[in-house]
């Protein structure tokens, strides 16, 4: 069976560069009728809070995008434990006693003298007796011994990939104070959970390289890996300074539909073109891990909201059915309302601002040059009911009467009407009004 997760760390709130890695560890999981599983990597006690796993919860859901099964790493350090011991057993694992410090200054004497900044293994010739000595005055960290070979596998998305390991620095799998970090639990849970596919950042080449032979010591399945592109800001800056703004929760506040993120999240950076979707399941249907390419991906968070726009007006009054009623919009009057707003928001929260029109009017905008024409033409507004054929008879008597046609005639009039230069269709706005308009 297929099977997926998503590990984020409830450090901090899900960004839109997260959504990349459970969207598509979501899309293959369901596309295969397989299992997702939401797994949060909580084992850094200082900075895991509650309040940040419960919100990317809130914005999984958000999005439609849920799990079979949710896993905390806090719950499973047993789990690793064993798995440490087991890699200590084979050798793989050692006790190391360098200071950050003293790392630092090795690594700038190799950069210095023209050498890659690998650590070298200085710990593996400790005796007994020097390693007892150093344990009393420090606490050590663990690394995992890599063979040094070429490590190879087919990506999924970047195609046969193969690093030599005697490039790499033995990871740290556990840290002086006993946490163990990500490459190490990662590796056990992968192995355990039965983990198929595994997709991420193109950032984590390197690192799953090293996790390559973790998994192998371990005697686990290995996963297919793939590693999607980074996304940039417009202009190709990266947007580790902005993340900020384009957390998940920022932009549904912001108004943006869910629908708008999935869909361009489900094609940004593939050979495909950005489509509106009706639903997750539909994304699932249409995605396709192969027609995506290496190149850094280009996001613009403005894209979004056109998106939106679209997503709206593709939604029907049954949609909606809760917004209108928050909006106390009479019941006979909902579907005629929403039928003319929904091409003309690009957020729900835009529907109480053309409701606070039809309910109780606009500050009209009247330019001075068209005073005596608005005068006029409200002196000359027909008695209710009015219907959707009352614009059309009202403008056709003002343009005989006046000679003004085409914008001269409807600007004026919109624009005393609703206090805006574009909106929803005047004929169907007149139908919904529940005041004269004034000036």
């Amino acid at each position: 069976m297929t099977t997926t997760r998503f590990a984020p760390s409830p450090t901090g709130y899900l960004h839109i560069g997260n959504l990349r890695a459970a969207l598509f560890n979501y899309a293959i999981a369901r596309k295969a009728g397989g299992e997702f599983i939401l797994r949060l990597d909580d084992t850094d006690p200082e900075r895991s809070t509650q309040e940040f796993a419960d919100a990317i919860r809130a914005d999984l859901e958000w999005l439609g995008l849920t799990w079979d099964k949710i896993e905390t790493q806090s719950a499973r350090l047993d789990r690793y434990v064993a798995g440490a011991e087991r890699l200590k057993e084979m050798g793989r694992l050692y006790e190391c006693f360098e200071t950050r410090v003293e790392l630092d200054l090795k690594r700038k004497k190799q950069l210095n003298m023209g050498k890659p900044p690998v650590y070298d293994r200085a710990a593996l010739a400790l005796s007994e007796d020097q390693k007892a000595a150093l344990r009393a005055q420090r606490a050590g960290h663990w690394r995992f011994k890599l063979d040094h070979e070429r490590i190879e596998w087919t990506d999924g998305i970047l195609g046969d990939l193969s690093i030599d390991a005697a490039s790499l620095s033995d990871p740290v799998l556990v840290r002086e104070d006993g946490q163990f970090l990500y490459t190490m639990a990662s590796v056990v849970d992968d192995t355990e959970m039965g983990i198929t596919d595994v997709v991420r950042g193109s950032d984590h080449v390197t690192n799953t390289a090293t996790q390559i032979q973790i998994i192998k010591a371990l005697g686990g399945d290995m996963p297919r890996f793939a590693h999607h592109s980074l996304l940039t800001g417009p202009q190709g800056e990266g947007l580790s300074k902005r993340l900020g703004t384009l957390s998940l929760r920022d932009l549904r506040a912001s108004g943006i539909e869910p629908m708008a993120v999935l869909s361009q999240m489900a094609r940004l950076g593939s050979s495909e073109p950005i489509e509106v979707r009706a639903s997750a399941a539909e994304i699932v249907e249409h995605f396709d891990l192969s027609s995506f390419g290496a190149p850094p991906t280009k996001f613009d968070v403005e894209d979004l909201t056109p998106l939106s726009a679209k997503v709206l007006a593709s939604l029907s009054a049954e949609d909606v059915a809760a917004d209108l009623q928050d909006l106390d919009i009479p019941e006979p009057l909902r579907a005629d309302f929403w039928e003319m707003v929904r091409d003309n928001i690009s957020a729900r929260s835009q529907m109480a601002e053309w409701w606070d029109v039809c309910r109780k009017g606009a500050i009209a905008i009247v330019a001075d040059e068209d005073a005596e024409f608005i005068r006029t033409a409200f002196d000359d507004l027909p008695p209710r009911p009015w219907t959707k054929e009352t614009w059309g008879n009202w403008t056709a008597t003002l343009k005989a009467q006046t000679g003004r046609k085409g914008k001269s005639l409807f600007m004026p009039l919109r624009l005393a009407i609703t206090g805006r230069n574009s909106g929803p269709d005047m004929a169907s706005l007149m139908a919904l009004l529940q005041s004269d308009p004034k000036i």
